[in-house]
């Protein structure tokens, strides 16, 4: 749904690759969920993975955690969001957590890989 509202409310056309793809994400669709906007980079080669930076990460202000659940990743949910926003667009992602602020990072980072580009499938036959 959150994909729906994205492209409901802003003015976003239909992305032409991964880099516009991930561009929007950041620029657009974390700062009008979240309220922050992450900076896109390090990206591989064959433009198939790229890197979320965000320097400020509303869903950690108040939070501290102990010693003994220090690799917990706390903000799991923003891996989830990126992945289920894109496999709404016919992109199969895998993301995950390279550093996080909670963790001692100075930035929280998740990178994103993209594994597949789906097809539509359309439940309804073409002869009528």
């Amino acid at each position: 749904r959150l994909i729906d509202e994205l492209l409901a409310k802003s003015n976003v056309g239909q992305c032409t690759d991964l880099r516009e793809t991930a561009e929007v994400i950041a620029k657009v669709g974390f700062k009008m969920f979240l309220g922050v906007a992450a900076t896109v980079g390090g990206w591989a080669q064959e433009d198939s993975q790229f890197s979320l930076y965000f320097d400020d990460n509303p869903l950690v202000d108040f939070v501290e955690l102990p010693d003994e659940l220090r690799s917990l990743k706390y903000c799991n949910t923003l891996c989830g969001v990126v992945r289920g926003a894109l496999e709404m667009v016919n992109m199969r992602v895998e993301c995950h957590y390279v550093r996080c602020t909670l963790w001692g990072d100075e930035t929280l980072e998740i990178r994103v890989c993209l594994m597949e580009k789906l097809q539509d499938k359309y439940p309804f036959g073409d002869d009528d």
